[in-house]
């Protein structure tokens, strides 16, 4: 049985469309499954890995605080972009926006715009404020310290020579009654002594001589 011309033809341009349906499948889905754009955020740092991009193309990339300030600036690219050192990102008490643009330059459906939380870390959070239900310090139980009173300074004491001037009393003025002692310094009382002494003298020279007397006649 010969099959006719027309059928192989037919049945050759079948296989032909269906080889080339396959080949082109496989040519543009390559593109789409090669750009590979990842990227982590935490709450310190940003990480990127894009991949698989067309080194014959100029591609960009830029990561930036939403609403703040660029943590990457537009940097080019070729067929891939790591970050050997991971994007520090500022210390902060509330979530950050952080957004990702990447411009493909062999395709433009190839560009990813993109954005991410980073969540506040444990050490940026602001330590709580005390209230009057909680007390931010137990009270004291030691009691306070009393200062000693103060001592008033004793005012110095009057120099020596001060005070023995002041003990030593002065010497007595002679009042106006009293008699006038005589130049020898001997007391008025000394004239009457003297004359009793005399009067006794002679009257014991009298009875003397009156005893010799009486006696004179008995030889």
């Amino acid at each position: 049985m010969t099959i006719p011309r027309r059928s192989r033809r037919g049945a050759g341009v079948c296989a032909a469309a269906a080889i080339a349906g396959l080949a082109g499948g496989i040519v543009f889905a390559s593109p789409a499954a090669a750009h590979t754009p990842t990227w982590a955020v935490n709450c310190t740092e940003v990480t990127l890995n894009l991949t698989a991009y067309s080194a014959s193309a100029e591609n960009e990339v830029t990561v930036s605080i939403e609403g703040g300030e660029d943590l990457l600036p537009t940097t080019t690219f070729g067929r891939e972009y790591r970050t050997k050192t991971p994007l520090p990102l500022p210390p902060h008490d509330e979530v950050l926006t952080i957004r990702l643009v990447v411009k493909a330059g062999d395709n433009d459906r190839y560009s990813v715009e993109d954005t991410k939380p980073s969540p506040v870390c444990d050490e940026n959070l602001p330590s709580p404020t005390p209230t009057e239900d909680t007390p931010s310090q137990a009270p004291s139980t030691e009691q306070p310290a009393t200062e000693p009173p103060a001592t008033e300074t004793p005012e110095p004491s009057a120099t020596p020579s001060d005070t023995a001037s002041e003990a030593v009393p002065a010497p007595a003025e002679p009042s106006a009654g009293a008699p006038d002692l005589a130049e020898t310094g001997s007391s008025s009382a000394t004239p009457v002594i003297g004359g009793a002494a005399v009067a006794v003298l002679l009257a014991g020279a009298g009875i003397l001589w009156s005893v010799r007397k009486r006696r004179a006649p008995q030889h």
